[in-house]
């Protein structure tokens, strides 16, 4: 059995399109379907169908690519143990939600990094679902998920059919982050009809596997809020933020730092009181790194210093 079949399987699984992954493969769409075939021929099963969605797996199919993804992954640790070369890079990944807590905790780690070693890290602040694609498909090592307390358990669900282990890091409620010339930083606490007339900067790619986008758009972006932006970078999140004195942001709390540096104030929101939760994941073969571990580590205590500044 060919592991290289492996990989244009899983590939195939990604894009949804045999002519998609050739192009992804560099390969031609007839050589990738000819090696498709002969694995199903060597597997016994058909690994995919066409459907009006593009081509996605049987249920026969999706039990394999499991299997299949889990040999990938512990080739690909094996290689990076063994390989002497690799030995000399410190290596990170994460997929993260945009959140200043995490991004404090990186500064620090990569502020503690051995200066005399090569460095590799990847960052990525998305959303829920490319991160949880970025551990399964693209070789990250770990992904930061966030959803309101309530779903936990349809995530939880959804993660351990993918072979991913889970565990609960932060659990806080969203406070309006705001300019501190913004008039409504006077009060004490938010209300919704005191928004009516001001600006939310918000971000539009939330996912949770147990509702529809509508119901999704209904929970995280309700119409009693008609002035929208909508904002898919951190930093210009914080720019505006800084910059136009009638925007705001739901965002988890965020430390004094980061407050001073914009010239930013945190403000209770008497509308909401969702809690929610952000979850470590990673695949459940996977052992945390040293490096791994550290940013943990880092990342408790950013969590720490925003709760004492709270």
């Amino acid at each position: 059995m060919n592991l290289l079949h492996f990989k244009y399987a899983v590939e195939v699984e990604k894009t949804k399109s045999i002519t998609k992954a050739a192009e992804n493969l560099f390969m031609g769409q007839p050589n990738l379907s000819r090696a498709i075939r002969d694995l199903e021929e060597n597997l016994g099963i058909r690994i995919f169908k066409r459907t009006s969605q593009g081509v996605i797996p049987t249920e026969k199919g999706t039990e394999f690519l499991s299997y299949a993804k889990n040999i990938l992954s512990q080739i690909e640790q094996m290689e990076n143990l063994y390989s002497q070369e690799k030995q000399d890079i410190q290596t990170f990944s994460i997929g993260v939600p945009r959140a200043a807590y995490i991004a404090d905790a990186l500064v620090a780690l990569v502020s503690k990094l051995d200066d005399k070693k090569a460095v590799e890290f990847k960052y990525n602040e998305t959303n829920n679902l490319s991160a949880i694609d970025n551990v399964l498909n693209d070789g990250y090592n770990m992904a930061i998920i966030r959803c309101q307390a309530q779903q936990e358990k349809y995530f939880v669900n959804m993660l351990k059919e993918k072979n991913l282990s889970s565990r609960p890091i932060w659990e806080f409620e969203y406070l309006l982050l705001m300019s501190r010339l913004n008039p409504l930083c006077r009060l004490d606490e938010v209300s919704y009809e005191d928004l009516s007339q001001y600006i939310e900067l918000a971000y539009d790619d939330y996912y949770v596997p147990s509702l529809s986008p509508a119901e999704i758009k209904e929970q995280e972006l309700p119409d009693l809020i008609d002035k929208r932006v909508f904002v898919y970078e951190r930093a210009s999140m914080l720019e505006l933020l800084s910059k136009i004195a009638t925007s705001y942001t739901f965002a988890s709390p965020v430390s004094d730092s980061l407050l001073d540096r914009y010239r930013l104030v945190q403000v209770p929101f008497s509308g909401n009181r969702r809690t929610y939760k952000d979850i470590l994941i990673y695949r459940s073969n996977y052992d945390l790194s040293e490096l791994d571990k550290a940013f943990l580590k880092e990342l408790s205590l950013s969590i720490r210093a925003v709760e004492v500044a709270l």
